[in-house]
């Protein structure tokens, strides 16, 4: 007998201090190269955006794999790419941790949706107060002293 899953999972982590380095001018960029990772992972990337301080990545989950072993090779790659293009002047750091939610296939377009505008959505919100926002809807008890 095979095993079959379907799981979808957004993940959500910051710069270092939510510095604003992620320049639109080189974001795709970014976004390919950590699809990339994901995908040679065996996940399947759905979608990924953000801002300047932060990313959303939402895929299907390879069970083989941890979420916790993915975000680290996700963040340790990225962050080296970074450096090696120079697209930073400064050091280059994303933050400590990471939020990951699940959510089931019908809830797939809104999440990718959501997403894919980033920036707008942000015009409105701060990413601070819509990770808050994703703890509380979630029910995940969290101490704001850590909070990214």
């Amino acid at each position: 007998m095979s095993t079959y899953t379907q799981l979808y999972v957004q993940t959500v982590f910051s710069v270092l201090n939510r510095e604003p380095l992620l320049n639109i001018s080189w974001r795709e960029r970014l976004y390919k190269y950590i699809i990339a990772i994901i995908n040679n992972q065996k996940h399947t990337v759905l979608a990924i955006g953000g801002t300047d301080d932060h990313l959303h990545i939402f895929f299907r989950h390879n069970l083989n794999h941890r979420i916790p072993d993915l975000m680290r090779v996700v963040k340790r790659d990225s962050s080296t790419w970074i450096k090696e293009e120079r697209l930073v002047k400064c050091r280059f750091l994303w933050q400590e941790g990471y939020g990951a939610f699940s959510y089931s296939k019908s809830q797939a377009e809104k999440v990718i949706n959501y997403i894919n505008n980033q920036e707008q959505h942000h015009a409105k919100q701060s990413s601070y107060d819509e990770y808050i926002q994703l703890l509380d809807s979630f029910g995940i008890e969290y101490d704001k002293k850590y909070v990214f």
